[in-house]
């Protein structure tokens, strides 16, 4: 699924729903620092609810262009225009919680990045800067083994 706002409401029931809000309140400070730290990568940042063993995702709005078409549009040598990704992340996962409590602001910025690119690699995209993602993985653990 890779359109935003997908309206699976059928499928739940009214506790699910409550429970959903509870989990988004909980959540609404690392939303806002993410997409702070985001900036302009990002058109939003969200919590999704149909993620179940990824941390994170990128999904487009319900009107752009699929990335697999943007892709094909780009090797096809068309100008296609350049739209942000909505990154949703999955609350239930042990890494989106870990980055909930984490207090180094330094470690908090280095994460969401990680985050961010492994989900635009999940998705088939590229990379703007891989060394600056691999930079970032490899200070991550070299602190998770000390």
């Amino acid at each position: 699924v890779t359109k935003g706002e997908l309206d699976l409401g059928d499928l739940e029931n009214e506790e699910e729903k409550k429970e959903q809000q509870e989990v988004s309140k909980e959540f609404q400070g690392i939303v806002a620092q993410m997409k702070d730290t985001l900036g302009e990568q990002v058109k939003d940042v969200r919590l999704t609810h149909r993620l179940t063993n990824s941390p994170a995702c990128l999904v487009k709005d319900a009107y752009d262009m699929s990335a697999n078409l943007e892709r094909i549009l780009k090797q096809a040598g068309q100008d296609i225009p350049a739209s942000k990704p909505i990154l949703e992340l999955n609350p239930q996962h042990p890494l989106v919680e870990k980055l909930k409590n984490e207090k180094d602001s330094d470690r908090f910025k280095d994460m969401t990045f990680i985050l961010f690119d492994q989900a635009l690699l999940a998705e088939g995209g590229q990379l703007d800067d891989p060394a600056a993602f691999v930079s970032r993985l490899n200070e991550l653990l070299l602190d998770l083994s000390k």
